[in-house]
């Protein structure tokens, strides 16, 4: 299953929408922990998903949050 990094930004009075739309929204990320730079004032959230297209992962987040991300397709790579 192809895997990608979600990277999400607001602003910082955006917060509570950002976070608030999720309850709204039927999705796998819900309860589940994720990265976010908010609490140190970059307001920034990445998600690690996988599925089977960039428009499936896109359906798993609300409207306010997928119009403001980018997606990058990623694979675990070992460093020597």
């Amino acid at each position: 299953m192809p895997r990608f990094l979600v990277h999400h930004r607001h602003k910082p009075h955006e917060c509570g929408i950002t976070f608030a739309s999720f309850a709204g929204h039927d999705s796998s990320l819900r309860h589940r922990a994720a990265l976010a730079s908010c609490a140190s004032g970059d307001h920034e959230i990445w998600w690690t998903v996988e599925a089977a297209s960039e428009q499936e992962v896109l359906a798993q987040l609300p409207f306010f949050v997928a119009r403001r991300s980018t997606l990058a397709s990623v694979s675990e790579v070992v460093i020597p």
